[in-house]
């Protein structure tokens, strides 16, 4: 976990602490601290004020990653990416054949930083801000925990309406610890939703990946000479649906929620027949059951926001989030935001 400190001096009885989470496959800080030019969403809310956590979740970053480093037990399928490194490795089964993390254990885990935060920093409660997948540990939590949690701000919230609601058996499940990825791949994944002039900076290729290989001390290791490889945790998911998001009517209603989503975003909005991969954003707004929720679609952006020419305007409109707990003025409703800036309701 990294700590930017916003909070002056005079005003610690004041402090308002925010807890960012990562998604399925970027670490926390190549995600949400960036050093590059004004891409550190952290960095611009401490400058805003706050005191900012990020965390990485067990398997991701810097993180523990038990299982992960023995090369034996990335996915099979992948194993041919391992070349030339690391020396001597003969691909084969995994010798830990399982998944290494699941909703459970992820809970945990942002449970425990939660109440690190309020007990360290002496604040009652804490605002939620994740990225992607971190709506699977971020939206159920605040679901069972509304006391500790303030507000919800999710960017691109993965959400599968009628995902499962229990968890499979056995546990852990069967399978490999470890999926990566390649710099080329990851690169390339991303470009598929660019579709705008000046929608993300060339330079952000290596720096991002620069970033990423920073908090992978054994991935970077692996694979091409000079890149390295992405390790990504595997992990089991259950119980984030549209029946947790109306849960109680909390989400909406004691616990605010801002969503907001690039209209090029086909992670966060896809249309598989297998339930568990059927993403909707749309449908995460519509099944939260309290009034005090709000939606604003991004123009000219993708997943990867954090890092494209709207990310400026990200951050502003999380600011003003955390402050008002309003967009436009308002508490409930749907929106449009350009590339200036300027927020409208949707048509």
């Amino acid at each position: 976990m990294r700590e930017r400190d916003g909070t002056s001096l005079g005003h610690l009885d004041e402090r308002k602490a925010v807890l960012m989470l990562h998604g399925r496959s970027i670490p926390a800080l190549a995600g949400f601290d960036l050093d590059f030019k004004s891409y550190s969403w952290a960095d611009a809310l401490a400058k805003a004020g706050y005191d900012v956590f990020i965390m990485d979740l067990q398997g991701s970053g810097l993180s523990p990653r038990p299982k992960m480093d023995d090369p034996r037990n990335v996915n099979p399928a992948q194993q041919s990416l391992l070349k030339p490194r690391p020396p001597g490795f003969t691909p084969g089964p995994p010798n830990y054949p399982f998944q290494l993390t699941n909703s459970i254990s992820d809970r945990d885990d942002l449970n425990a930083v939660v109440d690190w935060i309020i007990r360290e920093r002496g604040v009652n409660e804490v605002a939620f801000i994740g990225w992607s997948a971190a709506a699977f540990t971020m939206g159920p939590y605040a679901v069972n925990n509304p006391g500790k949690v303030s507000s919800l701000f999710l960017l691109a919230p993965i959400f599968p309406p009628e995902g499962t609601s229990n968890a499979p058996v056995p546990l852990p499940q069967p399978g490999f610890p470890t999926f990566v990825s390649t710099k080329d791949g990851t690169w390339n994944g991303w470009g598929s939703e660019v579709h705008c002039e000046g929608q993300r900076e060339d330079e952000m290729r290596d720096q991002v990946w620069n970033a990423i290989m920073e908090s992978d001390p054994v991935g970077s290791t692996w694979g091409k000479v000079g890149e390295g490889l992405n390790r990504i945790r595997n992990f089991v998911r259950w119980g984030w649906n549209r029946t947790t998001a109306a849960q109680g009517g909390v989400l909406g209603g004691s616990v605010p929620v801002l969503i907001a989503y690039g209209e090029y975003d086909k992670q966060a909005n896809t249309s598989s027949e297998d339930p568990e991969f059927n993403f909707s954003v749309p449908a995460l707004y519509k099944a939260i059951d309290g009034d005090h929720k709000l939606m604003v679609k991004l123009d000219c952006a993708g997943h990867s926001v954090v890092w494209e020419m709207q990310h400026e305007n990200v951050h502003d409109l999380s600011k003003h989030w955390l402050k008002h707990l309003k967009v436009a003025g308002k508490t409930q409703g749907i929106f449009t935001m350009n590339t200036d800036g300027d927020i409208s309701p949707a048509p």
